[in-house]
């Protein structure tokens, strides 16, 4: 501890330089000592004479507090508080208003930041561009709208969200399949077999562009109310080597060009409430809505018109789903909702739960209860292209209408080193109307699918395989067919694949029927995937697979697919096709995709992919023609711009 003597020498020197205290006189010095010889020992002085005389009592009380407390660090006389600061002011418009600097002592220096959203701008680290959607962006939800820039939404409060994006998505796709020859008249005289040339290609721009206006802060609980809304348009242009493909007017061309302008999404979401502290929540969505039944797609998987209730609980361990859809109708050649019709009396609902790390850690399962209540007994649809759709055109030609319930168990996830994602379902119910007997049938079909893969490095190598069931007896009271609701499925290569990505025509068995739909992998025998009904009298599918990825670099990744198909049950061909037997061997499906990614991101993503069937026994039987073709190609260009 420093004694009173030695604080002398602080203070001469404070007085030296003009510190508070400089005019007072300086203490005396300190008496001088009287010299000792070497051999004696020093005279005794009393002590008080050893120790200098105290200063006077003003000198600790005109020396400024805080001069010393700065110049000794860390000393600070008990009970001591300097003068505070003025109060901080601030101009920021719409900020909190700061609290004075006396909530925080010791921290009077600092101030209150206003908001989260704006900091990084204010203190220069980044600048603010709308077309940059990298960086601090308030039309991807970054920040709250500035409400006085934005005068015309009927908005209150400072949390509303803005989250806009635009996807530009270009297909090129040269192809090869079976084509029949018109009827009336074909694209060249003298073609008469029941096939002709079988090259073709699309080219399809589809713009989509979307906003969202979202209330709440949504980095750890749910949005407290949510208006979105997309649109999508197309533009395609298709040219074919025979006609009455295209169209059912034999006199119009072998090419088309068509737009349409679809509505995607219209929906608004709520949220009612959270049932914990850790925001497990339970919310309601009603409009156009994007709906998967299923982890991959199997089943359901389409936006359409519905109300949907959701939620977790259990820290998110559980999710479900409760739904309920009204089908709309879907342009004919590019797929879109088309609300300018009426909506189709065809009803999905729908119900699911999740849970998180059950049956073992890693892996999620879940458990669904799904009804399609079909009512189109009486309608008859026809397409754009003029093509009859509802009723299918096969058997006794009738209106049909079913009621069908698909029980289904899917997990996701891992188990140990492999990952695997499989799908289970039975499908129950009755067909008011079989197409072969004219009479009720009861539904009793099956469905699975397994995908297994192991990741070694920048590896991933993939098993899969799924079953289908098919009808075994067409003229019986029971269909065996199974069939999904809209089917799009991620799965053997997806639109890659040959056969999921082409429709290849059920020629001589009915009319305007395609054994398989365009991003579909059941052989349904529907009119169409879109706008017609579910079919349970048809041949089934076995699928066996094996592929591989290859992430060469960040930016661009190889996969490969080698897939086998089978019919699983060709009764229901073979009836109407009035053939005695016919194959089940559909063929090889080869395909090989290159996808670049130049940053590295999804904002541009660049796809090459080829792939040739190898036609087998049961595709020869069905498509024999004069060419006799080994192969069928198809190859995708694609792009995708996203913002």
């Amino acid at each position: 501890m420093m004694t009173g003597g030695s604080l002398w020498p602080i203070i001469a020197t404070l007085a030296a330089q003009g510190a508070p205290g400089a005019d007072v006189a300086p203490p005396p010095p300190a008496p001088e000592e009287p010299p000792v010889a070497d051999d004696a020992a020093p005279a005794e002085q009393p002590a008080e004479e050893l120790i200098p005389p105290p200063p006077p009592v003003d000198w600790q009380d005109r020396i400024k507090d805080d001069l010393v407390t700065e110049i000794i660090e860390g000393r600070r006389r008990p009970g001591y508080r300097p003068d505070l600061p003025d109060a901080l002011s601030q101009d920021n418009v719409g900020a909190l208003r700061p609290p004075p600097p006396q909530a925080f002592p010791g921290m009077e220096d600092q101030l209150p930041i206003p908001d989260r959203w704006r900091l990084i701008e204010t203190l220069g680290v980044v600048k603010e561009r709308w077309f940059d959607p990298y960086n601090q962006n308030t039309y991807k939800g970054d920040r709250p709208i500035d409400r006085s820039k934005v005068k015309w939404l009927p908005i209150k409060g400072d949390d509303w969200f803005i989250v806009a994006n635009a996807v530009s998505d270009t297909v090129f796709e040269p192809r090869t399949f079976p084509i029949p020859v018109g009827v009336q008249t074909t694209e060249r005289p003298g073609s008469l077999d029941v096939f002709g040339k079988d090259r073709s290609f699309v080219f399809a721009q589809t713009f989509i562009a979307g906003a969202a206006l979202i209330k709440g802060s949504t980095a750890f609980k749910p949005p407290d109310i949510e208006y979105r809304v997309t649109l999508a348009y197309q533009a395609n242009y298709v040219d074919v080597p025979e006609r009455r493909v295209l169209d059912v007017r034999p006199s119009k061309a072998s090419h088309r060009y068509d737009s349409f302008l679809g509505v995607q999404e219209l929906f608004v979401d709520k949220h009612l409430g959270n049932t914990s502290d850790r925001y497990d929540f339970y919310s309601v969505r009603l409009g156009i809505q994007p709906f998967q039944s299923d982890f991959r797609g199997f089943l359901f998987n389409d936006s359409q018109l519905g109300i949907r209730l959701f939620g977790n609980r259990d820290n998110n361990r559980f999710q479900y789903n409760l739904a309920a859809f009204w089908r709309l109708e879907k342009d004919t050649n590019s797929g879109l909702n088309d609300i300018t019709q009426t909506p189709r009396s065809d009803f999905v609902f729908t119900g699911n739960l999740y849970r998180q790390d059950f049956p073992v850690v890693g892996l999620t399962s879940q458990v669904s209860v799904t009804y399609n209540m079909n009512r189109e007994k009486n309608d008859v649809q026809i397409d754009h292209n003029g093509f009859p759709v509802r009723p299918a055109l096969l058997g006794d030609l009738r209106g049909r209408e079913y009621d069908v319930v698909y029980l289904g168990y899917s997990a996701d996830g891992r188990i140990g080193r492999i990952n695997l994602t499989a799908s289970f379902y039975a499908a129950l119910g009755e067909d008011r109307n079989s197409f072969f007997t004219s009479k009720p049938a009861e539904i009793r079909a099956g469905f699975g699918a397994v995908e297994l893969s192991y990741d070694y490095d920048w590896m991933r190598f993939r098993l899969s395989g799924l079953y289908a069931t098919g009808d075994g007896d067409p003229y019986n009271r029971t269909e065996g067919g199974f069939d999904a609701i809209f089917e799009n499925p991620i799965f053997g290569g997806a639109d890659t694949s040959y056969w999921i990505r082409q429709t290849i025509p059920f020629a001589g068995g009915g009319r305007v029927i395609a054994i398989n739909g365009r991003n579909g992998i059941l052989n349904s025998l529907r009119s169409s995937k879109e706008e017609g009904q579910s079919n349970f009298n048809n041949p089934g599918t076995v699928f066996v697979g094996a592929g591989a990825d290859f992430d060469l670099t960040p930016e661009l990744r190889v996969s490969t697919n080698f897939n086998h198909l089978w019919f699983e049950n060709t009764s229901s061909l073979q009836a109407l096709r009035m053939e005695g037997s016919i194959p089940k061997d559909i063929g090889f499906d080869l395909s090989v995709a290159t996808i670049w990614r130049p940053k590295a991101t999804q904002n541009i993503v660049g796809r090459l992919s080829g792939a040739v069937l190898l036609p087998g026994k049961g595709f020869k039987d069905l498509f024999d023609n004069k060419q006799k073709n080994d192969a069928y190609v198809s190859i995708l260009a694609n792009v995708i711009l996203s913002f």
